[in-house]
């Protein structure tokens, strides 16, 4: 970090006194109303060019007096060139509009929403120098997306894992969640979760974002932890005057049918003769849902007939209420210096009852199966924040501060210092559940896609199993700072060149803080069949009406208990569900850079470079006997350090077509759980499980090439391949020949619990060899424009196939033997977008297609133990009318197929979870003024 901080005050001591002269200006759409980044503006004299940025701004450093031509180059407008002439001492800004592109020469057609969307995605990712998708916040208004998530599986290499039917975890080309990285507007987002890193993506509502920036391949100036690839959010920026939005809808669950309404606004401005600029945007959304659900776990007899150990049937009724609010602010001081900050909060609220039957313990004996009964109901207490269900309460707050400097002719500095928490609050949890025992149970595996158990019930005899309370309370804080400076630099006369470097500062601290309660009536409720209850039958329960949910204790009863009167109730600490999951993490990643742009000619140019992170962590966790006993505090300290290299070639081998090549390496921290030192020991089972604070960093090799040819009416076509050598890649290990031997080998400084001679089952993170995760992709995006008559004109194509494949080496099963031929979990072998839309001045509509096969989503010990995520097909489809140009009027359909999330285990017939949301629908009002 010295060198590095060093070499930056350098830089700017030796060219912080230039007299060169500065251009800068802004490009925008001819009426003003927005900025085009992503334009290439080109001196035409002297064979420079820039691009524009995220507000359209642009600068040329290190000109000479003269006069020049400007000539600007935007898909979706035409080219236009523009006569200026600079002096040094005075202000060389320039403002250039640009007018839509004309399909011929009598017709000037003019862009309609849609495209005006993609055209700016499309410049931005042509422009780039690595290889990117960019989804604009037109397009995301054009797709009947709720959340960020939702709009990120239209991209190409990516797809969802979903939760309560809305896209949550993302999957970039294969590779899962904790290989990833979301930013906001270039910082990461901390994490609501408590074991992982993962950002939950339908936290955040779609209309808070402007740009969706997917980056593929990293350049030294990112940060490194993203081996699959960042997505980057970007919030609205301050328009170029007054611009006042709002979105008004309601909506329609049919599986709980209940009504949903949604709300948002935006307002922005410039101020004091434009010196001042100002955007706040709100977004509100409440949903009333629910879910259909069936678990099972399957098992063998000894003999291997399989069975069912264990099937569940849960009825879920939910309702999420999502809030946001953003601010951005920005003063330009003059054209040479800029400060801004912005601010964004996500606040969502889910209230969920759960009401689950669960057919457990089930074994084969000499008079056939027999198990265990529980009916559970899942609540909270009876207040105005629980309502009566448990509350999950997720916060995520962001708040940015910095500049962006031009210190002389021929060198800019920029800065930005940001604080980000994330937390999720579960107060009040209740659960109550009655037991039936040693009941006959009758197995119907015929088809085991929908595998039954039936059982012959008496509610007289359910007893009291337990009643319980919970309160978990999960925090990730993380400060950050970075500075960078450029200067021209290039070893090729005549041709553009750039040296960048930088510094960089994160601090991080997340912990997990859980309580949980058992109480014990002080008089006996008696069985369920005293007490007050609600019945809930298999019609029209999507799984099939065979499924019956059945009796259960109602929500209102549970959420109206007095269990803090000690006349009523005992209360217990419960330890086993608590102790082991707390620890205390914190971490310092300090890095720094250097990058080198370099035009070789007009075609040919290149970035290379490298960024050196180095990582110190500081973990806390518990060591706990029986999952009650506490033994101690484990405390573990670690430090490392990466170097990743890294160069990008693009060639523009005509106006229209980009060929781009990447050899760059990236990281992965391990999740925050894994490296949590705890150790926990149940010597009546012979288990033991346990973090792992000496994991190591997943590092990968990765290559890239790219083609990509560009149509001038709005479209792409592009195909590419990649390449990722994961070194130290992180699976569960799994042991059943655990010795004291071993115990004291991996934990030298704790007591060992093991008895000499026995073996125990031992789970723990670890990290494995190495996998190669290969693939290809091809995307297709281009407006009808070309086909003769207006209607057909008003066609638009979209679609977008990638294919991965993994091999991975140095994973173990049980028994310690290496298994052969497996996969990264995660990788999905097929994912493939379709679109198909139509657009005229008025009236816009399209019907959308999401395909991803399915995949390995968890290693088990054994084959028979691993667990698919199953394959997933998603119809959408919207519609938007303008009744006024300031007024339209829409209406969304999502997920039209009933797609369900569904796990199987070893082979895709043998379902281990099937949950049903069924469609949504949405109808409302935009204006914009």
């Amino acid at each position: 970090m010295r060198i590095f901080t060093t070499l930056l005050l350098t830089i700017i001591t030796v060219f912080g006194y230039g007299q060169s002269t500065i251009l800068t200006g802004k490009v925008t759409d001819e009426t003003d109303e927005f900025s085009l980044p992503g334009a290439t503006i080109r001196i035409l004299e002297s064979n420079r060019y820039t691009v524009s940025g995220q507000n359209g701004d642009f600068e040329f450093l290190d000109l000479p007096e003269g006069s020049y031509t400007l000539s600007v180059v935007y898909i979706g407008y035409q080219p236009l060139e523009y006569k200026v002439t600079v002096k040094r001492g005075q202000k060389n800004n320039v403002g250039l509009a640009l007018a839509p592109s004309a399909n011929t020469l009598s017709e000037v057609v003019v862009l309609g929403d849609m495209r005006k969307g993609q055209a700016r995605a499309l410049n931005q990712q042509k422009n780039n120098q690595n290889i990117s998708n960019i989804i604009s916040s037109d397009q995301v208004g054009r797709f009947p997306d709720a959340n960020i998530g939702d709009a990120l599986k239209r991209v190409p290499g990516i797809t969802m894992q979903n939760d309560q039917g809305e896209a949550r975890n993302i999957i970039i080309r294969g590779l899962a969640p904790n290989l990833n990285s979301v930013t906001l507007n270039g910082d990461r987002i901390p994490s609501a979760e408590g074991d992982n890193r993962n950002v939950q993506m339908d936290l955040i509502p779609a209309d808070m974002i402007s740009t969706i920036e997917v980056n593929k391949t990293l350049t030294p100036d990112m940060d490194a932890d993203a081996i699959g690839g960042s997505v980057n959010l970007i919030t609205r920026a301050s328009p170029n005057g007054q611009r006042i939005s709002a979105t008004l809808a309601g909506g329609y669950g049919p599986i709980r049918e209940k009504a949903n309404y949604t709300a948002g606004l935006v307002y922005g401005n410039r101020f004091a003769n434009n010196k001042i600029g100002l955007v706040l945007s709100g977004s509100f959304n409440n949903n009333r849902f629910g879910s259909d659900n069936v678990e099972g776990v399957w098992d063998r007899t000894d003999n291997e007939q399989l069975y069912l150990s264990e099937m569940e049937i849960r009825k879920y009724d939910v309702q999420r209420i999502r809030r946001s609010a953003a601010l951005a602010f920005d003063y330009k001081i003059n054209d040479k210096h800029l400060l801004y900050a912005n601010g964004m909060y996500n606040w969502r609220d889910d209230r969920e009852n759960r009401y689950r039957v669960a057919y457990k313990d089930i074994e084969l004996t000499e008079d056939g199966y027999v198990g265990v009964i529980s009916r559970e109901t899942k609540g909270g207490i009876d207040n105005n924040t629980n309502k009566m269900a448990r509350l999950e309460r997720q916060k995520v707050q962001n708040y940015g501060l910095g500049g962006e400097h031009i210190l002389s002719s021929k060198l800019d500095l920029d800065w930005a210092a940001n604080f980000a928490t994330a937390s999720e609050y579960r107060p009040n949890e209740r659960y109550i559940s009655f037991e039936q025992e040693d009941v006959p149970m009758t197995l119907d595996l015929q088809n085991p896609r929908k595998p039954f158990v039936s059982a012959t019930e008496d509610l007289s005899a359910f007893g009291l199993d337990e009643i319980t309370e919970n309160e978990d309370f999960t925090e990730e804080k993380e400060f950050g700072f970075k500075a960078n400076v450029r200067f021209p630099l290039s070893v090729i006369q005549n041709q553009k060149g750039r040296f960048r470097t930088g510094v960089r500062l994160r601090v991080k601290e997340k912990s997990r803080d859980n309580i949980f309660y058992e109480y014990k009536p002080l008089e006996d409720f008696g069985s369920l069949a005293d007490m007050s209850t609600v019945y809930y039958d298999g019609k029209n329960f999507n799984p099939g009406a065979q499924y019956v949910p059945g009796t259960f204790i109602p929500n209102s009863y549970l959420g109206g208990l007095d269990l803090t009167n000690g006349g009523l109730y005992e209360q217990e600490a419960k330890p086993d569900e608590y102790l082991t999951a707390n620890y205390l993490a914190k971490e310092r990643i300090f890095a720094g850079y250097i990058r080198w742009d370099q035009d070789f000619n007009e075609k040919l140019s290149m970035i290379v470079g490298a960024r050196v992170e180095h990582t110190r962590i500081n973990y806390t966790g518990n060591y706990v006997m029986d999952e009650e006993e506490l033994l101690g505090e484990v405390n573990n300290k670690n430090t490392y350090t990466n170097v990743l290299p890294s160069v990008s070639l693009k060639y523009k081998a005509d106006a229209s077509t980009v060929l781009r090549a990447a050899f760059t390496t990236a990281l992965a921290r391990p999740n925050y759980y894994a490296l949590a030192p705890y150790v926990s020991v149940i010597g009546e089972d012979r288990e033991v499980a346990a973090g792992n604070p000496n994991l190591k960093a997943t590092y990968s090799y990765n290559a890239d090439l790219m083609a990509e040819h560009y149509f001038r009416s709005v479209g792409i076509f592009s195909a590419g391949v990649f390449y990722k050598n994961l070194q130290d890649f992180i699976y569960t290990y799994s042991n059943n020949q655990y010795r004291t031997a071993d115990f004291a080998n991996d934990f030298p400084n704790q007591q060992n619990p093991i008895p000499t001679g026995e073996n125990y089952q031992f789970v723990q993170q670890r990290n494995g060899d190495h996998v190669n995760v290969y693939g290809f992709e091809v995307a297709f995006q281009r407006q009808m424009d070309f086909l003769p008559g207006r209607f057909l004109k008003g066609f638009g194509i979209y679609l977008n196939y990638t294919n991965t494949n993994s091999r991975a080496k140095g994973i173990t099963n049980e028994d310690g033997e290496e298994r052969e031929n497996m996969k990264l979990p995660g990788a999905a072998p097929h994912m493939f977008n379709g679109s198909l839309s139509w657009e005229n001045s008025k009236f816009s509509s399209r019907v959308s297609l999401n395909y991803t096969s399915s995949y390995i989503d968890e290693l088990g010990g054994e084959d028979f133990e691993d667990r698919y995520y199953d394959k997933q097909l998603f119809v959408d489809a919207n519609a938007a009318y303008k009744i006024t140009p300031k007024l339209r009027i829409f209406l969304e359909a999502n997920n039209l197929t009933n797609q369900p999330l569904r796990y199987y285990q070893g082979i895709s017939a043998r379902t281990m979870q099937m949950e049903y949301y069924q469609a949504r629908f949405n109808l409302g009002v935009k204006f914009d003024l």
